[in-house]
């Protein structure tokens, strides 16, 4: 079922930014797509918080759009700026850490 505040964005052009505010200290998430087949979910990171280490059975796409990231995946680390994307591959382990704020749009698809 979806939430009345995803169908009153749908068919309208938003700014990924307006989406998602930073919170001192947190990580912020806003699902936006939540399907059998998939999920689409913004982040915000205030500077120095992260997602420790982990895996998941999917591959998963992180798009950046405000802010810098370092992005981890088995042991290598990859600098994500805004306007940048990295696929993390299923069953690798990987982790994210804030350089600076972010913002990102984690795109699963469950195939």
């Amino acid at each position: 079922m979806e939430h009345e505040e995803q169908q009153d964005l749908k068919g309208r052009a938003v700014k990924l930014t307006d989406l998602v505010a930073y919170q001192q200290g947190a990580v912020v998430s806003r699902t936006m797509v939540d399907r059998k087949v998939g999920t689409v979910t913004l982040f915000a990171f205030d500077r120095g918080q992260g997602l420790s280490e982990h895996t998941a059975p999917y591959d998963a796409l992180v798009y950046v759009f405000d802010g810098e990231a370092q992005v981890t995946i088995s042991g290598s680390d990859v600098r994500l700026g805004s306007g940048e994307m990295v696929i993390m591959p299923a069953n690798q382990p990987h982790a994210l850490y804030a350089t600076t704020a972010f913002k990102m749009m984690l795109v699963m698809i469950r195939s």
